[in-house]
């Protein structure tokens, strides 16, 4: 999907990259994914070695906070998965901040085989158990623990309700630079202060937040479904609930049966849905809503679908946190 933070980068330019890092590709480059943020482009070299590179967007271009430097982070989270869990990501071969080959920040990385999850060929059985994989990957990450919260790129806090906090407030300041106004988020910063205590608890952790269908590849082979993750670029160090908001997505955390036993039965820590856990499970849903809500006018115009359908989740997502967190 087109979107304006997407860098419009042309074919001589990618080769151009490629060719800046030692890699000759004498074929075509073909657009990769379906992400509305970053391009991503597939190439092979000569031997049939298959490569991508992901191109941020150009500098000039507007964006929200949380997404400045963020595929410097984005590189620290793939290091990190790699070396402290069991869950396949993608080698990355070179990486350039300099802006000097191209005005953009890029990085080259192994092209992973496989489709992605939600475009995957399996059946009902197949497809209930890659949603325990799922939950049981999400377990995997919430072993990386850290004492300080927040996103890398931004700055870390002490405990999570100064950087929920902070988060939040730094979405706020996105929407007011987008010269429009989000009743809804600030009534979220007052639930949050209204929810201090709860969220001052809570111990800190790798979190994806993104652990969407699109971002997994799989591939049958002779042994069963093999999976590995993409696009860690999201994720920042909080509360292990916040994961929970992509699995089984707009249903209750008390509901959330299939997740809660696949992530229990792998936790070190299990998630038993307590009503401090339901509050916590509430801020994470009400901080993607807001997201949802503030980044449509950052990529896309009010004629373009990805707008709408932000519209109508965020509203959804709002409803769902600001029931638990009124109520609690």
């Amino acid at each position: 999907m087109r979107s304006r933070t997407k860098c419009n980068a042309a074919e001589a330019d990618v080769k151009r990259l490629f060719a800046a890092n030692g890699i000759a590709i004498p074929g075509e480059i073909t657009p990769l994914g379906a992400g509305e943020y970053n391009a991503v482009f597939s190439a092979a070299d000569a031997d049939g070695t298959e490569y991508a590179v992901k191109i941020a967007p150009e500098p000039r271009v507007a964006v929200m906070a949380m997404e400045k430097s963020m595929m410097a982070s984005e590189l620290f989270w793939y290091d990190l998965i790699r070396e402290r869990t069991s869950i396949r990501v993608p080698k990355v071969y070179a990486a350039d901040f300099t802006k000097k080959v191209f005005p953009a920040d890029y990085f080259i990385m192994e092209k992973l085989k496989g489709e992605q999850l939600d475009k995957a060929a399996f059946t009902e059985a197949e497809k209930a158990e890659s949603a325990s994989i799922l939950a049981r990957m999400a377990a995997g990450i919430h072993r990386i623990e850290n004492d300080r919260f927040g996103y890398v790129q931004n700055g870390l806090y002490p405990n999570w309700y100064e950087a929920i906090r902070a988060m939040v407030s730094n979405v706020l300041g996105d929407c007011a630079r987008a010269h429009h106004a989000t009743p809804r988020g600030r009534k979220l910063l007052r639930l949050i202060d209204r929810h201090r205590a709860v969220l001052e608890s809570v111990e800190c952790c790798m979190v994806n937040f993104d652990l969407w269908p699109p971002n997994v590849l799989c591939t049958r082979e002779a042994d069963g479904i093999r999976y590995a993750w993409l696009d860690p670029e999201r994720s920042f160090w909080g509360d292990r609930i916040c994961d929970f908001v992509c699995l089984e997505p707009m249903t209750p955390l008390k509901e959330k049966t299939a997740s809660l036993t696949a992530y229990n039965a792998a936790a070190e820590k299990p998630v038993l849905a307590t009503g401090e856990e339901c509050v916590r499970y509430a801020v994470g849903v009400g901080y993607l809503a807001l997201i949802m809500e503030v980044e449509k006018y950052f990529r896309y115009s009010p004629f373009h679908y990805g707008w709408w359908r932000n519209a109508g989740a965020s509203a959804m997502f709002f409803k769902q946190a600001f029931e638990t967190l009124e109520q609690a």
